[in-house]
């Protein structure tokens, strides 16, 4: 969404991670996705990392630099402590030192402070979209996906939130069906526009 909203052109290699084509792991050894080989020698493998680089590039509605030391500080949490929760809820059945209402739980600690976050605003933060709601979009979703009626019941505005951001042009504009990359067939190049 960042590269989408930052206008930056792109050529598009979508895969499956069941099938990683090589080429992959000699942009990255991490044979992660998503990655930015920007150049030769600039490769960005982390999905924050990209989104930081888009923004440097374009950001003309200051998505970074409202409340910047705030929006990261949620990213953090996000990141550290409420991904570990999401992962032990989404395959409990993995974790079995606990039970899925326990992770769930333990989920809810960072969900209910996001929800209390827009009891004034849209957004986190503000009216308007910014870094830190792209940021953590996805984690939130998958965590809504786990038991939509349950999520949308306990957290009914960043169920609206999360509607929002899936309904918005941005989202839609990145949401595309891509064909699986193969070595042979023309480049895509996009702006998702």
């Amino acid at each position: 969404m960042a590269l989408s909203y930052s206008k930056i052109k792109v050529e598009l290699k979508e895969i499956l991670l069941s099938n990683r084509p090589s080429e992959l792991y000699a942009i990255s050894i991490k044979g992660t996705v998503p990655v930015l080989c920007i150049n030769n020698t600039t490769v960005i493998d982390e999905s924050l990392d990209i989104m930081k680089w888009a923004l440097m590039q374009n950001d003309s509605n200051s998505w970074i630099s409202y409340k910047k030391r705030t929006q990261f500080d949620i990213i953090e949490e996000n990141d550290n402590e409420f991904k570990y929760w999401l992962d032990r809820y989404k395959y409990f059945d993995r974790f079995p030192e606990n039970n899925r209402d326990y992770y769930r739980a333990k989920c809810g600690e960072y969900l209910i402070k996001l929800n209390q976050l827009l009891e004034c605003n849209q957004y986190l933060l503000t009216n308007k979209l910014l870094f830190v709601d792209v940021a953590i979009f996805p984690f939130i979703r998958q965590c809504a996906n786990v038991d939509k009626y349950w999520f949308k019941d306990t957290y009914a505005k960043l169920a609206n939130w999360l509607d929002n951001i899936i309904e918005s042009k941005l989202f839609m504009s990145v949401m595309d069906k891509y064909l699986e990359y193969n070595s042979s067939q023309r480049p895509l190049i996009t702006n998702f526009s």
